[in-house]
């Protein structure tokens, strides 16, 4: 699988780039600059792309931007954007278009390279690795005045671990249900939100979070 990354510091875009081709991937350019990740993304066509939020030269959000053009000229494009904060504004201005394949994980809480490297490929695939925390906060940020506010404490539960990319299996057995229950509950989060039902997981957390930022 071919990928492209972005980091400025080179000891993490060094890692990074050790770590992906210890589990065979191909990275086809690793950069450090928000200009040379624009040339990499639009003249390499990676199957995905690794990159941090804050790249030089503005060491603002010149990654982010970087992805989201690339995202526009070909779109969905698979991107997991790694950032040192939870920043709001990024994590919403990712998720606006509903495609899928993203990613918003936060640096110091990767804890294993399984870890990462299951985001990568999860994203890759289309599917979603949102960080716990970002999700928290987007649903902090929504829940008083939106219909998320008339889900229940485990509906709550289900979705935030849909938005992470997991399974039905995966959530029945990080909540010790069945995953007829998970059905079930999936089926309520998506009738209060008004969203149709789907088969597609990925789809459906993506039309969730889409839903949470709308303004």
């Amino acid at each position: 699988m071919r990928v492209v990354v972005a980091e400025d510091l080179f000891l993490l875009r060094d890692g990074l780039v050790r770590m992906l081709e210890a589990y065979d991937f191909e990275v086809v350019a690793a950069v450090e600059s928000g200009p040379e990740l624009s040339k990499a993304l639009a003249e390499l066509e990676p199957e995905v792309a690794v990159v941090d939020v804050r790249l030089p030269p503005s060491f603002s959000d010149e990654g982010l931007q970087c992805a989201l053009a690339a995202r526009r000229a070909r779109p969905g494009l698979p991107v997991l954007v790694l950032s040192q904060h939870v920043e709001q504004l990024y994590a919403r201005e990712l998720l606006a278009d509903g495609s899928g394949g993203i990613g918003y994980l936060l640096k110091d809480r990767v804890f294993d390279a399984d870890q990462f490297i299951d985001a990568v490929r999860r994203v890759a695939a289309g599917g979603t690795a949102m960080d716990p925390q970002v999700i928290s906060q987007l649903l902090d940020r929504r829940a008083q005045d939106r219909p998320l506010a008339r889900l229940t404490p485990r509906e709550l539960e289900v979705m935030e671990l849909m938005a992470e990319g997991r399974s039905n299996a995966a959530i029945a057995s990080q909540l010790f249900v069945t995953e007829r229950a998970v059905a079930k509950h999936t089926s309520n989060i998506f009738g209060k939100l008004g969203l149709p039902p789907s088969d597609d997981n990925n789809r459906r957390v993506l039309a969730v979070l889409a839903y949470l930022d709308r303004g």
